[in-house]
Parts: C-alpha cells; sequence; structure tokens
C-alpha cells in the first residue's frame, strides 16, 4: 500500500477572517481522505503563535453563536530550520518531540497576514512546497486596487473605482463625496485588502459616507470606492491543471440578493436571510464559455496557481469581474466547493486536486 502523504493545514491567523479559516479548516479536516494522507493541523492564534491544533472537525464548525477560534494551548510549532529538512517539531509540556516529514503545506488562510503573500513568503524561503499561488499572485489579489489595475492591462473589464488612503480622507475628504457624485448613488465602500465582505458598506447617500469610511479604515490604510452595478451576481471557481495541462473553470454559481442590500458577511458566513446561492446557475452556454474564458485569463493575469474563485456581474451591458479570491472559503456553504461539486468532483477528489497539482508542479519547479 503506497506511504501516506504528510499534509500541514494551516489555518486561523492575525486577520480578521481568523474565524472563517477556521471554518474552513473543519471542512477539510472533515473531508479529507485519510486513506491517502496524513493530515497534521497547525492553527495560528490571534496572537500569531503556530500551535498544534485538535484534528476534530466539529471544533471548527460554524456556529454564528461562537465562532470557531484557534486558542493559544501552550504548544509551538517549530518549522524546519533550512531547506535541508522537512522535519515538523512540536513543544509542549512534555519537552520537543518531532511531528515527521512534511510533503505538503496547505495553508486555507484567508485575509492579511495568510493570503497576502506573507505566509507564502515564508513558505518559499524554508522551501516547503504548498498548495495555492505564490507570492506575487496572493499579494495581488488580496489587493483590490492593483487587481484592478493588473486586470485592466490584461483587456478585462472592471467596476469604476477610486482608491481614497486614510491619510487622502484626513486631509482632503472631498475626494471620497466626488467619488459619490462622479458615480452616482450607490457606491460600495470596502478596504482595498480584507476578504470575506468584511468592512464593505453600501453608501446611498452623502450622509452616509463618513460612516462606511471609518468602518473600511477600522480594516485598511486603503480603501476603494467602487460604482454600484446593477445586474446579476456570477461567480465560477478555477483550478490550475498539472504542468503542460489547461487550467479549468467549473460551472457557474449565482448570488440571488432576494432581501438585503448586498451579500455581506452575514448573509455568506452566518445564514442571514434574503440571499439565495444557486449553483449551477441557469446561463446560456455562450455567457457560460465567456464567463469561464475570462475566468482563466484573470487567473493567468496575475500569474494565479492552484485554485482560484473569480467575481462577476453580469450587466446589460456585459460582463464585469468584481473581484478574484485565490484562497476561497471550504466551508459547507462556500461556493468553491459548490461550482466543483456541481462539475462532477466529490469534495475528497477536489482536495485531492488541489494537493496532486501543488506538488506536479513542485517537483517541475514551476
Amino acid at each position: 500500500m503506497m506511504d501516506k502523504l504528510t499534509v500541514v493545514l494551516l489555518f486561523g491567523g492575525r486577520s480578521s477572517e481568523h474565524s472563517i479559516s477556521c471554518a474552513t479548516a473543519g471542512g477539510v479536516l472533515a473531508a479529507i481522505d485519510r486513506d491517502r494522507y496524513r493530515v497534521i493541523p497547525v492553527g495560528i492564534t490571534r496572537e500569531g503563535a503556530f500551535v498544534l491544533e485538535d484534528d476534530d472537525p466539529a471544533k471548527f464548525g460554524l456556529n454564528a453563536a461562537a465562532l470557531p477560534e484557534v486558542a493559544d494551548n501552550g504548544t509551538r510549532v517549530q518549522w524546519p530550520d533550512s531547506t535541508s529538512n522537512r522535519e515538523l517539531t512540536v513543544t509542549d509540556a512534555a519537552g520537543i518531540r518531532s511531528l515527521g516529514t512534511i510533503d505538503l503545506v496547505f495553508p486555507i488562510m484567508h485575509g492579511p497576514y495568510g493570503e497576502d503573500g506573507t505566509i507564502q513568503g515564508m513558505l518559499e524561503l524554508l522551501g516547503l512546497p504548498y498548495v495555492g499561488s505564490g507570492v506575487l499572485a496572493s499579494a495581488l489579489g488580496m489587493d483590490k486596487h492593483f487587481t484592478k489595475i493588473v486586470f485592466q492591462q490584461a483587456s478585462l473589464p472592471v467596476a469604476p473605482w477610486r482608491t481614497i488612503t486614510a491619510d487622502d480622507w484626513a486631509e482632503a475628504p472631498g475626494m471620497a463625496y466626488a467619488a459619490l457624485e462622479e458615480f452616482g448613488a450607490p457606491v460600495f465602500v470596502k478596504p482595498a485588502r480584507a476578504g470575506s465582505s468584511v468592512g464593505v458598506s453600501r453608501v446611498s447617500s452623502a450622509d452616509d459616507m463618513a460612516q462606511a469610511m471609518a468602518v473600511a479604515l477600522a480594516e485598511d490604510s486603503k480603501v476603494l470606492i467602487e460604482a454600484g452595478l446593477s445586474g446579476r451576481e456570477l461567480e465560477v471557481a478555477v483550478l490550475q491543471g498539472r504542468p503542460g495541462e489547461p487550467t479549468r473553470a467549473s460551472v457557474a454559481g449565482e448570488v440571488v440578493v432576494t432581501g438585503r442590500d448586498f451579500y455581506d458577511f452575514e448573509a455568506k458566513y452566518l445564514g442571514g436571510a434574503g440571499i439565495d446561492l444557486l449553483c449551477p446557475a441557469e446561463l446560456g452556454p455562450d455567457d457560460l464559455a465567456e464567463m469561464q474564458r475570462m475566468a482563466i485569463r484573470a487567473f493567468d493575469a496575475i500569474d494565479g496557481a492552484g485554485l482560484a474563485r473569480v467575481d462577476f456581474f453580469l450587466t446589460a451591458t456585459g460582463w464585469v469581474i468584481n473581484e478574484i479570491n485565490t484562497m476561497p472559503g471550504f466551508t459547507p456553504i462556500s461556493m468553491f466547493p459548490s461550482c466543483w461539486l456541481a462539475s462532477g468532483y466529490t469534495y475528497p477528489q477536489l482536495i485531492d486536486e488541489l494537493i496532486a497539482v501543488a506538488l506536479a508542479h513542485a517537483r517541475h519547479g514551476s
């Protein structure tokens, strides 16, 4: 029987999306094939400590009353001391012990200090293969301002926007109000480097701008003001192929907003009413093919690897890319696994594919 691969599942972290990362970990822990993989769950506390976590999917279930958390349990995980070995160790009350040799790291982290290239840079320094995009693509995908610039250079359509820094807001707040006047209400005010709709507000009048900017600036020192678009909200999941194979895109999913202003954090993760998630979406073959083609172009434009979810608006005048997410959620209600399940994968097969693709590219040096 083939030896099991050792996979470090890395989650939690210092960002405001800590709990969503934990919930994603719960989904992967429940679905990963234990006959093929030995899993080492490593959590990162909100203070940045690497701890050996419990291999218990139920501990990280998404519960609105008590969101999952990586607590400091007194353990400390130590990464390999150089690229010459891949041994993981842990220090606890009993002393130092080996956790064995690592084959792959699966960093299912969302937001700053995890999805933005920081963890990827650490893993690159240690020479450890990992699932997902590298330093550059992760950083680009995290920063919505630079994502839009790269997409524009690739002739991909994006919503009109203005970027306002904390200094801009303090010294010339009129810039934000001018963007509202230019685009017309409503606009969306969002942190440039956050996900899961954290810090996002829908602004319908100038009276709402100051509060929206305060909420966004609490998450990031750089804020986007985007023109509100009218149209269908559609998403597609992307999987990188092995070396020499093409990138693939799933069937489309749709977010139908019926009873709230937009697809916010509560609706995404806490079961808030007023949102219906449909997968597969009702979309003609030509529209689906165009959406898939643009999603793959967007993935290639940022030099993506492994996986991504690309979000679109289908407006009366055509497609607009909203954003790309280089480490989408794997919670039970997340669109990325839902789209691939609707495309013919099982949840364990999807995890297998992500691991196999990452290892193939590591061996190929790409």
